[in-house]
């Protein structure tokens, strides 16, 4: 489970970490939170007051503390740094502003921690984003070190970009860090994952098994499920989004790799396209059902979450329904 701070702060984070082990829980990435705060108006790390961005990185430092406290090995690090009208502010000054506030952090961070770095190509900030899209973010992964990564969330993007490119050369320079996985319709809807485009969601695993499968590609990518779930109850939208994942896993695990790299060599382009449709549009939800019975899981995770009358009890001890109270 991902912490977010301050939204997470405890006083004992050893205390937290204990807890989340005696539930069968492990603590993962740390998310500082460079945008709530008045100070961050113009920025956090990018801001042009000094001070501001002293403030910013003495947070990100407080964040690399409770990481080494609870175990945490990443740094998740999301800026909603930019600017809303054109020449707000100097963009050449702000890439300089960002980097050596980066440096700072990095340096800070007793290996083997990495910094996960993500990118939005827009809002908060509608005229220009410091962290725009992957190159930006890549950039600045290479200029701090190793240990620095990109982190790919799927509702980052605009419309139509080709995700699963973006994954394959990440995976080849070695720097893709982690996932965020959504979906999206419009913008950063954060969806239930493979609710909008399951086919982008098969695409992009098969890119990731693809890397898993190749000793050249070293993989070690933290993956996070990242949504906003508004009118669905959350934990069984959660298990919905966990199942979707699970099944464009499955699918990308059924192609026929030797067959999909002997059409690409030759050219069959229809053959190749077909292979994967083959892998694609094969349900493999019995075989999840049967693989969950094996290890004595319920075959239908969701409809077992409804029947352990789980939410009807938290919703009885805290008074309200939180969101829709319809499954």
């Amino acid at each position: 489970v991902a912490l977010h701070i301050p939204w997470d702060k405890v006083d004992d984070y050893a205390a937290l970490q204990a807890y989340a082990e005696s539930l069968g829980l492990e603590l993962g990435a740390i998310n500082p939170n460079l945008f709530q705060d008045d100070d961050y108006k113009l920025g956090s790390l990018a801001h042009p007051d000094e001070r501001v961005r002293a403030k910013a990185i003495a947070h990100c430092l407080e964040c690399i503390e409770i990481a080494q406290t609870v175990g945490s090995r990443d740094i998740s690090l999301w800026l909603a740094d930019g600017t809303s009208s054109p020449g707000q502010d100097h963009m050449r000054s702000r890439k300089h502003r960002l980097l050596d506030s980066l440096q700072e952090v990095y340096a800070a961070m007793p290996a083997p921690m990495r910094l996960l770095i993500e990118y939005k190509f827009f809002e908060p900030a509608f005229y220009h984003t410091d962290l725009g899209d992957w190159g930006m973010a890549y950039l600045m992964a290479t200029k701090l070190g190793d240990r620095a990564q990109v982190l790919v969330d799927l509702g980052h993007h605009p419309l139509g970009t080709n995700i699963e490119q973006i994954v394959a050369l990440l995976l080849d320079e070695g720097r893709l860090g982690g996932f965020h996985f959504n979906n999206k319709k419009y913008a950063d809807d954060d969806l239930t994952v493979g609710s909008i485009n399951p086919y982008e969601l098969f695409l992009i695993f098969n890119e990731l098994i693809d890397g898993e499968r190749d000793p050249a590609v070293h993989m070690d990518v933290a993956y996070m499920l990242d949504e906003s779930v508004n009118i669905k109850v959350k934990i069984p939208a959660m298990i919905q989004s966990v199942v979707n994942v699970q099944v464009a896993y499955a699918q990308a695990l059924l192609i026929d790799r030797e067959a999909l790299r002997e059409a690409q060599e030759t050219g069959c382009v229809i053959q190749a396209e077909e292979v994967l449709l083959d892998a694609y549009r094969t349900d493999v939800r019995p075989l999840l059902a049967a693989m969950r019975d094996e290890l004595g899981l319920d075959p239908d995770p969701i409809a077992a979450y409804l029947r352990s009358g789980y939410q009807e009890k938290i919703v009885a001890k805290r008074g309200v329904s939180g969101s829709g109270s319809g499954y």
